[in-house]
């Protein structure tokens, strides 16, 4: 079969399989974007034995394979059935969707504290001692201060885990989540015709490169006061004058 013919006979299978993706991708790192600066706050300012729970659950997630993870929630929870019934939580961990989308929430939850914690740490002192001499209390420094600055340091790397994310969303289908490559697997099971992986790796191009422009545009707003303090204002001396 001709490869268009296949992308046009495999296209709706293809399109759910887009759709779940992106729904698994900005779930999960939506998720840890609302959990990671509550955790990047106790990673940078609480004392060691506050830390060492969340330094353990994060080395954990850094320190081993999505896949495991995925394979642990899915299959081990299984395991505590009884358990699970008693307290109500079983209806979520029976639905595969949900133990990829909890997989990958936990990880990228893990990554993006630690990015977060280097833009946190990263802000210069000298501003949140500023905000202090002007009378902000300790929650607005946070809110106009700290995460402002944080997250326009933090943002290229946040980004990169997005995709990453994206990337790693593929491994859902394992457990029977049919997201792209599950239902790419699906049609090559059907057709045997291997340009559909071709398709699909197309696709996953086409999102990242999507992503990423989004994500510039972003990274641009977010900084337009840094390119606006750099440029000269009118009738000021440029640095060349300066010198002279």
């Amino acid at each position: 079969m001709h490869p268009i013919e296949t992308l046009l006979d495999s296209w709706p299978k293809l399109l759910d399989g887009t759709l779940m993706t992106l729904k698994l991708t900005l779930m999960g790192a939506l998720i840890a974007g609302l959990l990671s600066p509550g955790f990047a706050l106790i990673r940078s300012h609480a004392s060691p034995l506050a830390q060492a729970p969340l330094r353990l659950y994060i080395s954990f997630m850094r320190g081993t394979p999505i896949l495991a993870q995925l394979f642990l929630i899915f299959y081990g929870s299984g395991q505590f059935r009884p358990v699970l019934q008693e307290w109500g939580l079983w209806n979520f961990f029976r639905d595969p969707f949900n133990c990829a989308l909890l997989a990958f929430a936990l990880n990228s939850t893990a990554y993006q504290t630690e990015i977060l914690r280097g833009g946190i740490q990263g802000v210069a002192h000298g501003e949140i001692e500023a905000a202090r001499a002007i009378g902000m209390n300790r929650l607005k420094i946070l809110r106009r201060v700290v995460f402002p600055h944080a997250y326009r340091i933090a943002w290229p790397a946040l980004g990169n885990e997005v995709i990453l994310l994206m990337k790693a969303s593929a491994l859902a289908s394992v457990v029977t989540v049919f997201d792209l490559m599950a239902q790419t697997r699906r049609v090559f099971s059907r057709s045997f015709d291997f340009s559909v992986y071709l398709w699909a790796a197309l696709i996953y191009l086409c999102l990242t490169a999507a992503f990423v422009l989004v994500w510039r545009l972003a990274e641009r707003r977010l900084g337009r006061h840094i390119l606006a303090r750099q440029q000269p204002r009118p009738g000021a001396p440029t640095p060349r004058e300066t010198q002279a």
